[in-house]
């Protein structure tokens, strides 16, 4: 009986274990020491640790980068060809379209390498290396160099980085630029040496209508239908190395790229994700919660309610407004449908029961030993009342950011213009200095018109002022409130208007006009300008307030956590989501959300095909997609129908939009492009029955590029595995 009961306790273990490998993001450096790579092979991989991340070699993590600032791309030719999401390449798309060539709605394709379009300010990032730096932040803290609390903060941490870099055999490389963060709450801390290119060029785009099919109604919804993709390439100078844009650069020939995968996939199949997922909580306390749940969320929601109303009204009235507010919008909208449904899910699933429960074994499991108490006994104190403390001041700063600082653009940009005019003209500012300033203010107000439509913003102005006004403390309200309030009585109408009417920050022509003959004082009257110093007034006031209280937090934060690790020592914890590089790995899995409804783990054409609606709208399809389906057309990529979109139960967030989806042999199955609604949640708990990835098929990409585009040119670039 022992033997048997030993035997099933052993199984038992290791059914838990598989199921539980399903959540986490990865550290790539550790993959082999954290976390088995058995497990992974029992789940279907074939390749070794090395093969996944190799500091001395070539390995996956060569052919996965940051995309811009917020997504991830995976390299799919030897010449430095990006896949990453439509959604991700949106602005850039945007930067490019206009009412003349509308890229947006009509798509892009490079038919030849002199047509693809070199986009500014958009770079590709590849990790170089990363280093655990944890005993040299520990060591400094022992000798008092710095404490406990300044050890996780960005300024400690931007400078040891440096100071490591100065050190490194990489210093001096061109592109390099090294990162030092904090890891479990600022008890692990880790070096990344970064190879960032700046010259990125878009190649290829399918219309909305395909890369956006399903539009903000199918955001974050299972069953989906989108082709949600677009590609860049990098370009580098004539040694393959970082260099900013020239005609003479050239295509990047790159260490590794994935091969595509058309063989198909069935239910079970190993799929890992590698990427650079965002933010992830799972740490999070029932106190903090509370606060993302009551404050962050609910004001999010309710602002951006308004803010998108005004936003659309603007974009239907004209063709040119929709141009340029289109990646605004759809940025807004994203995070805007994220709160509301993450608020339902977190009701749903009883997430805060459930940190209430870690919290009360915690605190038992503390009080059983006066050593513990002593160490760890005042950290759930320090992060309840950091909280309490906090909760006024994160209402009154949520406002700022979602209502003022994120809402109407002019004070914002009025504030950044004043700050380089000051640089400009002080007297002690070289004279060739200052026309570098004044040619730099120019440049960005080029951008910034570019995309700017005065009555959009005229009218967020007065809506949402209106709103920080209503449910703001009049203790933090800046001074252009208490104008409105007062010499206005109220009417933010008439306010938004005379801004935008009088300013020099709503018109680029009177912008341009007063930088010829640039005066302090006369900008010192500017509406737009008094606007705009008023708000960053008061952020600055509620961040130096929230500054102890955050530091509260951290520092029981870091006592919680490292708490939980010496209460379950053999757990293998996975790090929260910081940007940083991760892998996670599960398999194509299909779920039932509720009682009696079951979603498969794919979804095809004609799913298209039945949601179809009116052209123009969220769910148009195009009439070349249409004649390809009805004359089953599908090439090699499909039989009878052919694969749109599938599901895994990858552990992902944002962050990972555009992220490879890889198969056991290595080669691209897919790529991640959301979640879905019921697990909502999972970026504070990850709830393991219900948490899917949902991926666009590669073969789906490869049918739209072949079939609709007949983009011979970037077929026969990629290699494909039948």
């Amino acid at each position: 009986m022992n033997r048997l009961r030993l035997y099933l306790l052993a199984l038992t273990a290791l059914l838990v274990c598989t199921v539980k490998a399903d959540e986490g993001m990865w550290l790539l450096q550790l993959m082999q020491q954290q976390h088995s790579i058995d497990m992974m092979k029992k789940q279907g991989l074939k390749l070794e640790a090395q093969d996944l991340y190799n500091p001395n070699g070539v390995s996956l993590k060569d052919a996965v980068g940051i995309f811009g600032g917020g997504c991830t791309g995976e390299i799919i030719s030897p010449e430095g060809l990006i896949l990453t999401n439509h959604h991700c390449g949106y602005s850039s798309i945007q930067q490019h379209s206009s009412v003349e060539h509308d890229y947006l709605t009509d798509g892009f394709w490079a038919t030849s390498r002199d047509q693809e379009l070199p986009t500014p300010g958009l770079k590709f990032t590849f990790i170089e290396r990363i280093e655990d730096i944890t005993d040299i932040v520990n060591a400094k803290i022992a000798a008092k160099e710095i404490t406990e609390s300044q050890s996780f903060t960005g300024a400690f941490l931007e400078g040891l980085a440096k100071e490591l870099y100065e050190k490194s055999d990489l210093k001096d490389k061109k592109g390099i630029v090294p990162q030092a963060l904090p890891f479990y709450a600022g008890n692990k801390f880790y070096l990344f040496y970064k190879k960032i290119y700046p010259d990125v060029r878009m190649v290829a785009a399918p219309p909305s209508s395909v890369g956006k099919f399903g539009g903000e109604t199918d955001n974050w919804m299972w069953p989906r239908h989108t082709g949600d993709f677009s590609m860049f390439r990098i370009y580098a100078d004539a040694n393959g190395e970082p260099a900013e844009y020239s005609a003479s650069n050239t295509p990047l020939k790159t260490k590794k790229h994935l091969s595509i995968s058309i063989k198909g996939l069935k239910e079970g199949d190993y799929a890992m994700i590698m990427g650079f997922p965002g933010t992830t909580d799972r740490f999070l306390t029932s106190f903090g919660l509370k606060e993302t749940m009551d404050v962050t969320n609910d004001i999010r929601y309710k602002v951006r309610t308004e803010k998108l109303r005004i936003m659309k009204e603007g974009m239907d009235a004209a063709a040119a407004t929709r141009i340029q507010y289109a990646s605004k919008y759809a940025s807004c909208a994203n995070y805007w449908k994220y709160s509301h449904e993450q608020n339902i899910a977190l009701e749903n699933l009883n997430t805060m029961g459930e940190k209430e429960k870690i919290e009360r074994e915690f605190t038992a499991w503390v009080n059983a030993d006066p050593a513990r108490k002593a160490k760890y006994g005042n950290a759930l104190t320090l992060i309840k009342e950091g909280y309490e403390a906090m909760h006024p001041y994160n209402v009154a700063m949520s406002y700022m950011q979602e209502a003022a600082l994120q809402g109407p653009e002019v004070p914002l940009f009025a504030f950044q213009v004043a700050n380089t005019l000051e640089k400009a003209l002080d007297a002690d500012t070289p004279a060739e200095m200052k026309g570098i300033y004044l040619e730099a203010i120019k440049k960005n107000a080029a951008g910034f018109f570019k995309d700017f439509n005065k009555d959009v913003d005229k009218n967020l102005m007065a809506a949402l002022f209106k709103i920080y006004s209503d449910n703001v403390a009049a203790e933090w309200h800046p001074e252009v409130i208490n104008l409105i309030n007062k010499k206005y009585k109220g009417n933010y109408e008439k306010f938004a208007k005379e801004l935008s009417d009088k300013s020099i920050f709503t018109d680029e022509a009177r912008l341009n006009a007063f930088l010829e003959k640039p005066d302090m004082k006369k900008l010192n009257k500017d509406l737009g300008y008094i606007t705009g110093k008023s708000l960053f007034e008061v952020y600055q006031k509620l961040s130096g307030e929230m500054s102890s209280m955050r530091s509260n937090i951290a520092k029981g934060d870091r006592l919680f956590v490292n708490g939980l690790m010496a209460m379950e020592p053999n757990k293998v914890w996975a790090p929260n989501a910081n940007s940083t590089i991760r892998l996670t790995y599960g398999n194509v899995k299909s779920y039932k959300p509720r009682d009696a409804v079951f979603y498969d783990y794919y979804t095809t054409l004609t799913g298209v095909m039945e949601k179809e609606g009116p052209k123009g709208g969220e769910f148009e399809v195009p009439q070349n997609l249409k004649d390809l389906y009805y004359a089953k057309n599908f090439g090699r990529y499909g039989a009878d129908n052919i694969s749109v979109n599938f599901i895994t139960n990858n552990d992902i967030t944002g962050g990972n939009s555009g992220s490879p989806v890889i198969n056991g042999n290595g080669e691209l199955i897919g790529t991640a492009f959301d979640g879905n609604s019921e697990a909502m949640s999972g970026d504070i708990d990850f709830e393991e029955n219900l948490q899917r990835c949902i991926n666009l098929d590669a073969r789906y990409m490869l049918f739209i590029v072949d079939k609709i585009a007949n983009a011979q040119n970037l077929i026969n670039e990629m290699t494909i595995v039948f």
